[in-house]
């Protein structure tokens, strides 16, 4: 089975994996959602990652020429982009949600580290007054978000601005044995805080993994304030919940029914770190 869109791509398919036809591929699904669908696309020993992505899983290619590509940041290379459809390199074939381990936790650490070293430029992408204006939207919210706004006003003045994947959890984090790379760019922009690490401890917490060392890594191979992690990190993850739960509501139930079940847990988390913001 192949993708039934395949013949928008097929010439960098074929090129990159030296097929002689399209019949002759092999074709894995990986994940399809109501915006996502990608596929691994073989030949013999060669292979390629095809995505086509639609609302906001459709930016892919802007942010590869925006960020990923100009920063050299540790992302599949790009094969071939075309109309919300991308060819690309195979990274690997183990996910850090598929194999979890401690080590794999640390290594993302690390990729946060190296695609925060990278230096850019303004504007933020999620400037302080973004906090009401998502709260306003959102509309589900009970409780006072000032404490998040006057965190970011904070973290504008006082950290840099720095590429946010957007979307950093284990299952867009790939291995091939040797490297880890993280994978599924179409939500990145520009911040001063730390939602990609935050999303990161979120998820290893939950398998069982202690935060501490992850931190600790992270703060290390950053060469980071670890005070100011602890800021940044509160501000990230309150940032992440708002932008999740503005998902949800805008699009998410519509593209994946089951998200409607995540906005309670998601408003509960969001209150939390609100407490520990004031």
């Amino acid at each position: 089975m192949l993708p039934a869109w395949l013949s928008h791509v097929d010439g960098p398919v074929l090129r990159a994996t030296e097929a002689p036809s399209v019949g002759a591929l092999r074709g894995e699904l990986l994940r399809q959602w109501g915006s996502s669908e990608v596929w691994r696309l073989s030949y013999g020993l060669r292979s390629v990652i095809v995505k086509r992505g639609t609302d906001s899983q459709s930016g892919e290619g802007t942010a590869y020429e925006r960020f990923v590509i100009p920063l050299g940041l540790p992302a599949p290379e790009l094969i071939h982009a075309e109309d919300g459809m991308l060819v690309l390199a195979d990274v690997g074939r183990v996910t850090l949600e598929q194999e979890p381990s401690a080590e794999g936790f640390l290594a993302a650490a690390e990729l946060v580290a190296e695609i925060r070293s990278r230096v850019v430029s303004g504007p933020s992408g999620f400037p302080p007054e973004r906090v009401k204006e998502l709260a306003d939207r959102i509309d589900r919210i009970s409780f006072d978000v000032g404490p998040l706004t006057e965190a970011l006003a904070a973290l504008h003045r006082d950290a840099p601005l720095a590429v946010v994947h957007g979307d950093f959890v284990p299952k867009n984090l790939v291995s091939d044995g040797t490297r880890w790379t993280a994978v599924d760019w179409p939500l990145t922009y520009v911040a001063p805080y730390l939602s990609d690490l935050y999303t990161l401890v979120r998820d290893a917490t939950a398998l069982g993994h202690d935060r501490g060392p992850i931190v600790a890594h992270y703060v290390e191979t950053a060469g980071a304030d670890p005070f100011l992690v602890d800021r940044q990190l509160l501000a990230g993850g309150a940032c992440f919940c708002l932008l999740a739960l503005d998902f949800v509501v805008a699009e998410g139930r519509r593209t994946i029914p089951e998200s409607g079940t995540w906005i309670a847990p998601l408003l509960a988390e969001l209150e939390d770190l609100m407490d520990q913001l004031s």
